[in-house]
């Protein structure tokens, strides 16, 4: 198998990130996460973004660096990574139940932040609250950014094999799944 050039994108809370950990571990490729590129690196986090021309030279670098191990990228690109395209191999689109998705959004958000400060009254309650809003609104596209209508509208556009895949499934199950597309196509 080449070294994998994979991107992984989905709705906040599909599996993305944990996919890409997983298949990252079974092809001792490089994992990468949007997020990390994306956001700054400040407090709160989450809370300024990054320039699009150092996002797009950080990723650039991070492909480099990753050398013959290949990467596994994680997260959604959105118009900001349209330069970055061209060097995917291909990409896996998670699609998974709302209501799957928001269980493991609050279960994450209080293992980041705990309990106490997304609770009401908490430091953290409104950007919880509105970070929830967001992501159960995917499906309907009623909020800016990250919207199935815009990853169909990406996913149209790709000249390289699209892989579209149940992220309510064990990510086990998923990582073969991965794993037997790649072997059939190479």
């Amino acid at each position: 198998m080449n070294p994998p050039r994979i991107h992984i994108t989905g709705a906040s809370g599909s599996g993305v990130s944990t996919l890409g950990r997983a298949l990252a571990q079974a092809t001792g490729a490089v994992q990468l996460d949007t997020d990390a590129f994306y956001w700054l690196p400040v407090k709160p986090d989450f809370s300024a973004k990054r320039p699009v021309e150092d996002r797009l030279r950080l990723l650039h670098e991070a492909f480099e660096a990753a050398g013959a191990s290949g990467w596994i990228l994680s997260g959604s690109i959105s118009d900001w990574g349209a330069p970055m395209v061209p060097l995917f191999d291909r990409v896996i689109f998670l699609r998974t139940p709302e209501a799957i998705r928001m269980e493991r959004l609050k279960a994450r958000e209080i293992a980041r932040y705990g309990q106490d400060a997304i609770a009401p009254g908490g430091e953290r309650h409104d950007t919880y609250v509105e970070f929830l809003d967001w992501a159960a609104n995917y499906d309907v596209g009623t909020v800016a950014g990250r919207n199935l209508a815009r990853h169909e509208e990406f996913l149209a556009g790709l000249a390289c094999p699209v892989l579209r895949l149940d992220g309510s499934q064990p990510t086990e199950a998923l990582v073969a799944q991965v794993l037997a597309a790649v072997t059939r196509q190479a």
